[in-house]
């Protein structure tokens, strides 16, 4: 299992904040290692949604469907997507401050099958992943990281 956390202090709202990683289709604007997304069900972030998601692989395009596992509105959302060869958890957690919000990303990746042999070399190539991830996500809320 690979695991990548950030956490980010911005001015905006926390409603927005949450809003908007809610919505998995504002993944593009932020996260580079995200080719594409469409919304299969729901109408944005919320509890029955889920998200097709396309990421760039080594050697080409993987698509993974993320599905809303649990919800909070304003305040926690956790995504998962399954196949085969692994499974991926975000879980994302929005806590207001009198200045703004405090946004915690915590991802998490585990090979399954034999694959899961290799887990414990997917550690540098996650974190490189998710640092620049994290540099998005502070582009775009504006923010630092905390």
């Amino acid at each position: 299992m690979a695991r990548y956390v950030t956490t980010v202090s911005t001015p905006q709202r926390a409603e927005d904040v949450f809003r908007y990683l809610a919505d998995l289709r504002h993944l593009t604007e932020w996260d580079p290692g995200v080719r594409s997304v469409t919304q299969v069900s729901g109408d944005g972030g919320g509890p029955d949604s889920v998200f097709e998601v396309t990421v760039a692989a080594i050697g080409h395009d993987l698509a993974l469907r993320y599905r809303t596992v649990q919800f909070e509105l304003g305040r926690s959302l956790t995504v998962q997507a399954e196949s085969k060869a692994l499974v991926s958890v975000d879980r994302v957690t929005v806590v207001a401050e009198p200045e703004g919000c405090r946004v915690t990303y915590d991802a998490e990746l585990t090979l399954r099958g034999p694959l899961a042999l290799a887990g414990p070399l997917l550690g540098p190539p996650f974190r490189r992943i998710g640092d620049r991830a994290s540099a998005g996500l502070r582009r775009v809320l504006d923010g630092t990281a905390s």
